[in-house]
Parts: C-alpha cells; sequence; structure tokens
C-alpha cells in the first residue's frame, strides 16, 4: 500500500506495478472467500445428481449417523 501513495524519485516507475500487485491480491481474497465456496457447492451437488443420488442425501448421511 505505501507503493501506492509514494510521490519520491522513482513512484511513476513503481506506481503501476503496485497497483497490480495490489489489485491482485484483492482479487484473490475474493476469488478465495466468495468464488470457490459457491464453485464447490454447484459441484458438489452436481456430482451427487450425476451419481443418481438427491443432492441432499450426503448431508442427511452425515447428521444421521
Amino acid at each position: 500500500m505505501p507503493l501506492l501513495y509514494a510521490t519520491g524519485v522513482g513512484s511513476e516507475v513503481q506506481r503501476p506495478l503496485a497497483t497490480v500487485v495490489v489489485g491482485g491480491v484483492f482479487s484473490a481474497t475474493l476469488l478465495t472467500l466468495l468464488a470457490l465456496p459457491a464453485m464447490y457447492g454447484l459441484f458438489s451437488r452436481h456430482s451427487d445428481v450425476v451419481a443418481g443420488q438427491s443432492p441432499h442425501s450426503s448431508i442427511t448421511k452425515r447428521m444421521n449417523p
């Protein structure tokens, strides 16, 4: 973050790199926290349906051993 706000000598060269790094950190965090769990849930339900099971059968098996 300090590189984004730098105004000294050479900051015009470092600022684009800092923008890319900070943007990558934020986007990776959002993808990890939001998109990955959503895709996991979607694909795990899809694999249950393809296997011929109810999408909720694995949940009831875990709740009632």
